[in-house]
């Protein structure tokens, strides 16, 4: 009897392996222990940090849920993106569309759902990639670890920390700019806070945030009146939407010709950049980090940049 309780542990044992074969233990940003591929195949994206992720690291998923506030995905992504079957919008998959394409690994940072993480581990093995309020290298270096993509992944951030060191060295008069970073929303415009994206990106290369915008969080304030505009102001403003066309759009062409709009000290000495807000003012990972990167330098740093008007303490 001993002995058949062994054989039947060795083949447990066994079988357990086999099906194993392949796949490494990872631990997801929730403390979760998950089977993964070891190079996964069909990757299904659930976020646009994890799609801008997996980009950067040299994989096209199959599916990827659109951009906030968007119906496509994020638009800085360009045709990076094309041929990425779409699932739904962020934090509300749809279960069949990500069932159809028979995904081998499920990336779903920052998904808040414990219920739909539990449906999509049904599907395949799914990953929280990330909290949200992570910053996207940590995200980054989490989901080269379940796709088996480490080295290109250090790769890519030696690339930011190259660029960003240069980009410090070439501001000149704009080094310590305080840069107001906004998303126009048809209720009104609001600014990014000081743990968003962007605004990481931008004290990355030493770039300040006005003094009224410093607060802490990941995501933006309120929307303002247009009594209130003032609050937008800074050395510089970064101006966006989220999709390029709709009632956002619209209501920021109508500010732009308002006279409080005009009054803006950055839009009077000619530092105010209209941007895409799909990149400016949402959660993004390498490429939209580069993005970002290569527009500052490009206003910022040219022969024909406005000098600021009044110098820096």
């Amino acid at each position: 009897m001993k002995m058949l309780t062994q054989l039947r542990t060795a083949l447990l044992v066994l079988c357990s392996a086999a099906a194993l074969a392949g796949m490494h233990m990872v631990n997801d940003a929730q403390g979760r222990a998950v089977a993964v591929p070891d190079a996964p195949r069909r990757i299904v994206a659930l976020s646009e940090l994890d799609l801008d992720a997996v980009l950067a690291l040299g994989i096209k998923p199959v599916g990827a849920t659109l951009g906030r506030g968007q119906g496509t995905m994020p638009r800085y992504l360009g045709t990076a993106a094309t041929g990425i079957t779409p699932v739904g919008q962020f934090a509300s998959p749809v279960l069949d569309k990500v069932l159809a394409l028979k995904p081998d690994l499920i990336l779903a940072g920052g998904m808040p759902d414990a219920e739909m993480l539990a449906l999509l581990g049904k599907v395949a093995p799914t990953v929280v990639s990330y909290k949200l309020g992570e910053d996207w290298q940590t995200a980054l270096r989490r989901i080269a670890d379940m796709t088996g993509r480490t080295n290109e992944a250090q790769t890519v951030l030696s690339g930011y920390q190259q660029k960003t060191s240069a980009l410090r060295g070439r501001l000149g008069p704009a080094a310590g700019a305080r840069v107001s970073v906004v998303r126009w929303n048809p209720q009104g415009p609001a600014y990014m806070l000081r743990d968003a994206f962007s605004s990481k990106v931008l004290a990355d290369i030493g770039l300040q945030r006005p003094a009224g915008q410093d607060q802490a969080g990941i995501a933006h304030s309120p929307p303002l009146s247009m009594e209130s505009l003032q609050r937008i102001d800074g050395d510089w403003l970064f101006v966006g939407t989220l999709a390029a066309d709709g009632q956002a759009s619209e209501a920021m062409s109508a500010a732009r010709h308002s006279s409080a709009f005009r009054q803006l000290a950055a839009v009077r000495n000619g530092r105010m950049v209209a941007v895409d807000g799909s990149l400016w003012t949402s959660l993004g990972g390498p490429l939209a980090a580069h993005a970002m990167l290569t527009e500052v330098e490009k206003v910022m740093t040219s022969p024909s940049a406005p000098k600021p008007a009044v110098p820096k303490p």
